[in-house]
This record gives structure tokens, C-alpha cells and sequence, in this order.
């Protein structure tokens, strides 16, 4: 298959007209890719954990891109124009928000809190306001209202499953894209990588964070979340 894509952790390959093969690779980046590593299966753990999560809000009604997962570290998917925009949702401040503001760390930020990020290296994914959005053309405003909404949704849907697992959802960033049929769907991941854990118990760190810190067991945190919501 073609290779149409190779993003830092994953490789997108064109399968036909309607659906594309995501694979999920062992690397690790942070800061823009200043800071790589790999560690073996860390891809299967990854689209396995992706796998369950983006079944979890197909369950709850929220329609993503994730049609088959082949193990260990592969998805069929819907074919998307991805909107150019990570959308942030926060539910403890941490990491960058108590950089750029002054929050407590830890504080719980009740309701969530939203951003749009606008997906670009070049830039260093700059965060943006719905006006500065617009006049990119990376969407419209029914497009940032839409995606705000069913971010919330989710938000609800993963932290009440999460919980039941013992595992906190401190924050999360996804993407959407429009089908061929116009329609808005979750697309990309939900994984250690793209978000934020916390075990429920001791606050002990689940996710990539462990790398971007330098504070070892990368694999084995992310081993013990497969383990928590994949049974």
C-alpha cells in the first residue's frame, strides 16, 4: 500500500477509495520532536488501547473514523479531511495551562476547559481563538461550535468509564475530519500519547508524560493501562 503519511508515532498508507491502514510504531517524541526514543510495543499498546476507547464512545453515540483493529498495532479507517485543529480539553490544570496562567497545579477546573490548537510544526501548534481559525479557513463556526460539543460529550463518556478503571482523565487532545459524506467524525487516537493519566489512587502518572519527565517505566504504566481498560 501506498505510504501517504509518517507522523511521529504513526504511519498512514492508502488501503482504497474509502478507507486508509493507520499503523502505530514504537517511537516516542516530545517537545515538537526535539526529545526521541522507542520502545518495543509501545504501537501495540497503543492501538490497542485506542481500539477500546473509540469503541467506548461509538457506544455512547458519538460516530468516529475507527472501523477494524488488527493486532498488534494496526486500525482501518475512514478516509477524512481532517480539520487542521487539535481541540484540548482539560479537566486538572497541569503541564502547559499553569505555564501560561496562573493556575494551581492539580487544581480541578470545573466545567472543563477548551482550546483549539492549530496543527502546524512550522508553528509550533500555536493555540487560536474561533476568529483566528475562521480566517485561516482551518474551519468554520459551525464546525469549532460542533467540535467543542461532542469534545465535551466525550469528555463525559471516557471520564466515567476511566474512573471505573481507577484511572483519571486529567486532559486529552483530539481531531475531527469530515467523511466523504460531509459528515464530522472522531478521527486520530485516544491513547497514553494523546492523553493525560492518572492513577485514581496515588496521582502516579500513566501516560507519555513519564517520558517528556524523564521518569522511567514508560512501558510498564502503559502496560498497566491496557491492562485497566482492556481487561
Amino acid at each position: 500500500m501506498k505510504l501517504l503519511y509518517k507522523g511521529k508515532a504513526k504511519s498512514v498508507y492508502d488501503k482504497d477509495e474509502d478507507t486508509l491502514l493507520m499503523e502505530f510504531r514504537d517511537d516516542l517524541t516530545a517537545g515538537d520532536g526535539a526529545k526521541k526514543d522507542t520502545r518495543e510495543g509501545k504501537g501495540s499498546l497503543n492501538a490497542e488501547i485506542s481500539a477500546t476507547l473509540l469503541e467506548v464512545v461509538e457506544k455512547h453515540g458519538v460516530k468516529t473514523h475507527f472501523l477494524d483493529f488488527t493486532q498488534p498495532n494496526k486500525f482501518l479507517v475512514k478516509k477524512l479531511k481532517i480539520i487542521p485543529l487539535e481541540v484540548i480539553c482539560r479537566n486538572i490544570a497541569t503541564g502547559s495551562l499553569v505555564r501560561r496562567y496562573p493556575f494551581k497545579e492539580d487544581q480541578d477546573l470545573a466545567p472543563p476547559t477548551i482550546e483549539f490548537g492549530y496543527k502546524s510544526d512550522d508553528y509550533h501548534d500555536p493555540m487560536l481563538n474561533d476568529d483566528i481559525a475562521v480566517a485561516l479557513g482551518a474551519a468554520t463556526r459551525e464546525e469549532l461550535k460542533d467540535m467543542r460539543r461532542l469534545t465535551l460529550d466525550i469528555n463525559k463518556i471516557l471520564r466515567d468509564f476511566l474512573i471505573s478503571k481507577d484511572i483519571i482523565l486529567v486532559d486529552f487532545k483530539l481531531e475531527f475530519g469530515r467523511s466523504s459524506e460531509g459528515e464530522l467524525l472522531l478521527g486520530d487516537e485516544i491513547s497514553p500519547d494523546t492523553c493525560r493519566f492518572w492513577d485514581a489512587e496515588t496521582r502516579e502518572i500513566m501516560d507519555k508524560d513519564r517520558f517528556r519527565q524523564d521518569l522511567g517505566s514508560v512501558l510498564e504504566f502503559y502496560k498497566e493501562v491496557k491492562r485497566r481498560v482492556c481487561g
